[in-house]
Formats: structure tokens, sequence, C-alpha cells
């Protein structure tokens, strides 16, 4: 699956596979619908995010420093799926653990005015890295890979896109296929089967898994 052709429309119809879905109805997280924190821009927020200058060469290379993969989460004021991923997701234990553990994240507003200077050296607004980027709905997590230096806008230097809110089992599961070192051209419904049958031969319980 290419990452032009990987939507939220494809994904849907991905996740809703048979052999997967009757998994998902016995392998499941359980998370408190804690209600999330807020940050001044009005954005849900995490502790593990990053902290930066918005310089997004700068932000990969330290990332790729500190042993982790770097990606960019667009979010906006007020967006519900926004919402039930920080009071759902980030509040399962081995997704935080793993997350941040594994990934710098760092969140921008997709109507948020901050100067952001892309890969290519390009400084602009929030909003209109957004717009470069074809980011039209929040959240929408970009991945890079660790390989070499980018050069070009973010969008093309991508390796995989979350677009959209993902349930727990599949959240995670992106993060692991994109710091196992797949990318887009990868197949991660394949993987996503995989991973059902690696666990469902573990006899993980549903607390859990």
């Amino acid at each position: 699956m290419s990452k032009r052709n990987f939507t939220r429309r494809g994904f849907s119809a991905l996740a809703l596979s048979a052999p997967l879905a009757a998994g998902l109805a016995t392998i499941t997280f359980t998370a408190a619908r804690a209600e999330p924190m807020l940050g001044d821009n009005g954005l849900h927020t995490q502790p593990f995010f990053v902290d930066s200058f918005l310089e997004l060469a700068d932000d990969r290379r330290d990332a790729i420093q500190a042993g982790k993969h770097f990606a960019v989460i667009f979010e906006q004021r007020g967006c519900p799926y926004c919402r039930e991923m920080h009071a759902v997701n980030f509040e399962v234990p081995e997704i935080r653990e793993y997350v941040s553990g594994n990934f710098a994240l760092l969140q921008l507003d997709m109507w948020g005015s901050r100067q952001v200077t892309d890969f290519d050296g390009t400084a602009i607004e929030e909003r209109q890295l957004a717009r470069r980027w074809g980011v039209n709905f929040t959240p929408t997590i970009v991945f890079f890979g660790n390989e070499g230096e980018i050069a070009t806008k973010g969008s093309e230097a991508e390796v995989m896109r979350m677009p959209g809110y993902f349930k727990p089992f599949h959240f995670i599961s992106m993060f692991e296929f994109v710091r196992e070192g797949h990318t887009a051209e990868d197949n991660f419904q394949r993987f996503l089967q995989g991973k059902f049958e690696r666990l469902e031969k573990e006899g993980k319980k549903p607390d859990i898994w």
C-alpha cells in the first residue's frame, strides 16, 4: 500500500477485515477516560511531547541522537478525536511508555500561527505547514525515518502517516511498525494480522492487550 493511498477511508477498510476485526473483540486495551491536560494553546498535551524551537531538522537530529524516531502530530482546539487519543490511548501505560521511550513526538496546531522551519529550510506558520503537507484532519501523525539527512519538505520525506484517530491496538501497532523500520511501502495490514496471531498464540488477556 503506497503512502499516497493510505487514507483514513483506506484504513477503515483495513481495520474491518474479517479475521482481524473478529480478534479485536477479545484483544483490547483497558484505559481510564481521564480528563486530558490542556496546554496554553487549548490543545490537549502530554509531558513527553518535544519542547522545541520548531526547527524540524534539528528536532529530528536530536531524536536520532537520543535513539528515537521523530514524528509530528497535528491537532486542533476542540477536536473530539484528539481528546479521545489523549483520554484513552495515552492513558494506557504500555502505549505511553512505548511511545515516549521510542519516539520524539512534536505537537503542532493545524490552525496555529507559530513559525516552523520545514526540513528544506522553508519557514512558515503551522497552519501553512499543515496545508503544505496535505494535513486535512486531526489528529494526524507524520513519521520520519532515521536514515540520512532530509533536504526536502516533510511530506516528501515521511515514511508513514497515521491519518486520524486509531483505536489503541492499531495506534500502538503503527508506532511499532515504524520503530521496526517499516515504511508505507510495506504492508501494514499483514503486520497487524501477524501481531494478532502472535498475541493469540501467547494467550494475551484483554486487560493487557
